[in-house]
């Protein structure tokens, strides 16, 4: 599945939040979000108009592999 190329740092938390994602924190243009959904993970994510794709993708990766779920299906699950 592709990622989409226009989405801002803000929409994505506000999806991540299916997941169990919150914002603990916000240091400048960076939003921290954390779960305790299968063990606490932390993740950062740029409040940027529109995150860059290669930012995207590792953020997408590193939360799916917390999950033990497939990249494609945690985009599914996330509406993209």
């Amino acid at each position: 599945m592709r990622l989409p190329r226009d989405l801002s740092g803000e929409d994505l938390s506000a999806r991540l939040a299916v997941l169990g994602y919150h914002i603990t924190r916000q240091t400048g243009s960076h939003l921290r979000l954390t779960t305790d959904r299968g063990g606490e993970h932390h993740i950062t994510i740029p409040r940027h108009a529109a995150l860059r794709i290669g930012t995207l993708s590792a953020i997408v990766s590193d939360v799916a592999r917390h999950h033990r779920l497939d990249r494609d299906a945690l985009l599914v699950l996330l509406s993209f």
